[in-house]
């Protein structure tokens, strides 16, 4: 590693003679790559003395291919106050082994902490073997991390016959606790699917609402100080760093990350868009200072590249998607809506022109058993008649992207993408959703199967049965099971079914509660739509 860190430090050197012009001239010429190593002083820490345990944020892997992941970890031993980190690199070394003990070491090397990254540590592991688990640390000074273990994607295109993952979002932290993580990090995962809102960005709520059981620090979060501040009371939370150490992560953003209900360069509440731009660059560059995500996906400035696809050898490919950054604004103001013309207008986009291109290239080579879309918002109709009396449709899902959910549907059928399976959150239900051509027609053509998982926390305890879901079952007869508990989603893969567990909490505001199953759904392969189990 004796070469990488000489190469970083010259690197450090060059471009800290450069002018600002000339330096975003590189970054212009080089995009995010030119960004891959940040601009700071040269000195590192190779030993440095902590007022406290650094490790306060736990670890993380994440993103697993079949020869290694990505892990993570972040040096904060004031996680509340920016970190308390000196403005200075830090070695962190690292190690894998293939066992808990660590009796047989794989692989170790070292990693640099930076204070433009918040000392966040990526590590892109190559070289281990498809389909294994692995344990993994970190050390900086005398201090040794917690231990987690993460486990290798079978080899593209190789025989499997079993994996297991869950699917889990929407962790407001203050109604209640992340019990939920605690039970996902007690079962055996080959990985955890993220559809996001990790964090909330709204202010304590200073004892306005009694039913909340924690409440944020500080205000409402803008800067970039503020979100690194968000995300470590966040993750400071045992029960999630136990979920990030128990499996290897796969993350997507929905609203919340940046704003509620935000849609590309505009904000809640129409700001200038140049203004909001500012906040969305603090909240992407956090976003990634937090998860264990590969270089590639480093933002520059208010853009970073989160889409990505992941196989699984010859039973799931994965592609994950970014419904936020590149999707028009909300129709007829947002909201929900009876009639609005305006979701039917074919030049709105959910996805936006190139990741809807990059997707449906992805849907014609797909040649896994299952053909899984990991994204935010329900694609699938939502008719809330009765429910809502303020209007049917949201304008926020894509209900009110009609002809981009059209586009899409039309794709999985004219590519006959094997067995589609799409995940979905944001809602705060569980739903298991059969997908149809036209929703206002039964008999139409079934072209795939959705699976929304509740919220970890968000709206509190929640019921078994959604507000008033029995008026409006009927308008939405593709809609095959519903429960407004929380929980998450255990989803078992076979080369013949596809099996989702919608795992229900009767109450997350008392902590440490059981997990039941709710309600099952399995899709057999080579057959459109769900049955009960």
């Amino acid at each position: 590693m004796t070469h990488v860190r000489d190469a970083i430090r010259l690197y450090d050197r060059t471009v800290a003679r450069l002018s600002r012009r000339e330096l975003m001239n590189v970054a212009w010429k080089l995009g995010v790559a030119a960004l891959a190593q940040p601009l700071v002083s040269s000195r590192v820490l190779a030993q440095p003395t902590f007022d406290a345990y650094p490790f306060t944020l736990g670890v993380a892997s994440g993103d697993p291919l079949p020869d290694g992941v990505v892990l993570w970890t972040r040096l904060a031993p004031k996680p509340l106050e920016g970190g308390g980190m000196p403005m200075a690199n830090v070695d962190v070394a690292w190690e894998v082994a293939r066992d808990e003990e660590f009796r047989t070491i794989v692989q170790k090397g070292a990693a640099v902490a930076r204070p433009e990254l918040g000392h966040s540590v990526h590590v892109e592991l190559t070289g281990l073997e498809p389909s294994r688990d692995y344990w993994y640390r970190f050390r900086a000074g005398g201090e040794v991390s917690q231990t987690g273990r993460t486990k290798t994607a079978p080899q593209e295109g190789a025989a499997v016959d079993h994996l297991r993952f869950a699917v889990c979002g929407c962790n407001h932290y203050e109604p209640g606790y992340f019990t939920a993580f605690r039970r996902i990090a007690e079962e055996p995962f080959d990985f955890v699917f993220h559809t996001g809102d990790y964090i909330y960005e709204g202010r304590a709520d200073g004892g306005q609402h009694p039913d909340r059981v924690r409440q944020h620090h500080g205000q409402e979060i803008y800067t970039l100080v503020d979100y690194r501040n968000r995300y470590a009371q966040y993750k400071s939370d045992p029960d999630l760093m136990a979920a990030h150490a128990s499996a290897p992560f796969i993350v997507t953003w929905d609203d919340h990350e940046v704003d509620n209900d935000y849609a590309g360069d505009i904000d809640e509440n129409d700001r200038p868009s140049e203004v909001f731009l500012l906040r969305r660059a603090a909240a992407y560059q956090a976003y990634y200072e937090s998860m264990p995500l590969r270089a590639g996906a480093l933002p520059a400035g208010p853009r970073m590249r989160l889409v990505r696809r992941l196989q699984f050898g010859n039973l799931i490919d994965l592609s994950v998607l970014d419904t936020r950054q590149f999707r028009s604004k909300q129709a007829c103001g947002g909201g929900v809506r009876t009639d609005c013309a305006a979701a039917l207008d074919p030049a709105r986009t959910m996805l936006g022109a190139e990741q809807e291109r990059w997707l449906f290239d992805n849907l014609a080579a797909a040649k896994a058993r299952w053909t899984v879309l990991g994204q935010q918002v329900p694609t699938f109709a939502r008719d809330l008649l009765k429910a809502n009396p303020e209007g049917r449709f949201s304008m926020d899902k894509w209900d009110g992207y009609v002809a981009a959910r059209q586009r899409l549907y039309a794709r999985l059928k004219e590519t006959s993408a094997p067995n589609p399976i799409l995940l979905s959150g944001d809602v705060h239900v569980h739903y298991g959703a059969d997908l149809k051509l036209d929703f206002a027609d039964p008999r139409s053509d079934t072209v795939g199967v959705e699976f929304t998982n509740s919220a970890v926390t968000s709206s509190g305890d929640g019921s078994d049965v959604a507000t008033n879901w029995e008026q409006t079952q009927g308008h939405n007869p593709h809609i095959r099971y519903h429960s407004a508990r929380r929980g998450y989603i255990a989803c078992t893969a076979t080369q013949t079914t596809m099996r989702a567990d919608f795992k229900i909490l009767d109450k997350v505001t008392v902590p440490n509660q059981p997990a039941r199953v709710g309600g099952s759904l399995v899709v057999e392969a080579g057959r459109p739509g769900s049955v009960t189990d």
